[in-house]
């Protein structure tokens, strides 16, 4: 089921100032295509969530139109969407079982779509296979691991088969090694089931791993939609590029002058074709190579062991933040005395914004 969101914007009264509004979601416009599993990624506070209370029906929106298919469900209850939630506190019935969990939306189906009670329990142990939990059917949810109630909270969304699977922060109250499984059996059941499904998370890592499309927002307005890959390769500004990317990208004061890119006293790439300007310089961690004879010298600070790679910690004095980190192989050695280091840059990795509109020049 294709979801298609149509110069969507929510907006709400201000809690701190009477009187004023606050715009949560600003024009959205975008064409989920069907059997896909696409990231809402952003800080908190960006929107993400209410855009996913919107396409439930738990929010209405202020202006804008939302279609299933070729329906118009903008003013539809979210009863009538045929949608399935899951929570980041996965809202489980604590004095149910994990079956009787699952079957609760069976329960409250009616006319010809009404079951019969062995119909549920068949529905609610082939959802619970799906999910791997049906040698849990008798247990509580107090009797559960964190996730083994996720996946509980999935089955329970998933049984009534529904057009859009939703997933707000579904990940967040796992462990580091937990989401990490879950997020991969997340996938999974994606693909087995087909059903379109819209994962919000402010976790980038989390979203570019699972998604075959993401879209990145801020203070509700979309900044960017693509595949992951391209998304991260091609960033159309600089917050894009600041959000994207383990260690964070480096980003450094810097100006076009002469057909080269210079920061500080360095020109450190060649940047023929380019109109002179005032720059943010951003460097993925992955973009430097040391070289003796490169043309970017930096402090060194520290070399980070992290086994196949190294994290060459330094600094530099137009760099924005404290400190600048580079990945690179563990086979480049590093004196214990050393006080610099010369770095040539990948052109590939080094991205150009403007210094006031912070878009990609």
């Amino acid at each position: 089921m294709k979801v298609v969101l149509e110069n969507l914007t929510k907006q709400f009264a201000s809690r701190q100032k009477k009187g004023e509004v606050v715009t949560a979601v600003n024009n959205f416009n975008f064409e989920i295509p069907d059997g896909q599993l696409i990231g809402l990624l952003g800080p908190s506070g960006c929107g993400k969530s209410t855009t996913l209370n919107l396409i439930s029906g738990l929010e209405t929106p202020t202006t804008g139109k939302i279609y299933f298919g070729d329906e118009d469900v903008t003013n539809l209850p979210p009863e009538e969407r045929g949608v399935g939630l899951v929570f980041q506190n996965y809202a489980l019935y604590p004095h149910l079982t994990v079956e009787e969990n699952i079957i609760f939306p069976l329960q409250n189906l009616k006319g010809a779509q009404k079951m019969t009670k062995e119909a549920m329990h068949q529905k609610a142990v082939e959802t619970a296979k799906l999910v791997q939990i049906d040698g849990l059917m008798e247990r509580k949810p107090k009797e559960l691991s964190g996730g083994q109630q996720q996946r509980v909270a999935i089955a329970r969304a998933l049984v009534k088969i529904p057009k859009v699977l939703l997933l707000d922060e579904p990940l967040s109250n796992l462990d580091a090694r937990l989401r990490l499984q879950t997020r991969e059996e997340l996938r999974r059941i994606q693909r087995e089931t087909g059903v379109t499904t819209i994962f919000v998370t402010h976790d980038q890592e989390e979203a570019m791993s699972i998604s075959d499309l993401i879209i990145v927002m801020k203070d509700g307005v979309v900044h960017q939609i693509g595949k992951p890959q391209e998304v991260y390769d091609e960033p159309v500004n600089l917050f894009v590029a600041q959000f994207l990317g383990t260690p964070q990208i480096n980003v450094f004061e810097g100006e076009i002058r002469d057909g080269q890119v210079w920061i500080g006293e360095e020109a450190v790439l060649d940047a023929q074709g380019r109109e002179d300007r005032k720059v943010w310089v951003g460097i993925r961690p992955e973009g430097f190579i040391p070289d003796e004879n490169g043309p970017f010298t930096c402090k060194m600070d520290r070399v980070e062991v992290m086994g196949r790679d190294v994290s060459v910690v330094s600094t530099h004095e137009k760099m924005t933040g404290k400190s600048i980190r580079s990945i690179v192989s563990a086979e480049n050695k590093f004196r214990p005395d050393q006080t610099e280091v010369k770095f040539s840059l990948k052109p590939y990795k080094v991205f150009l914004f403007d210094r006031e509109s912070e878009e990609r020049v």
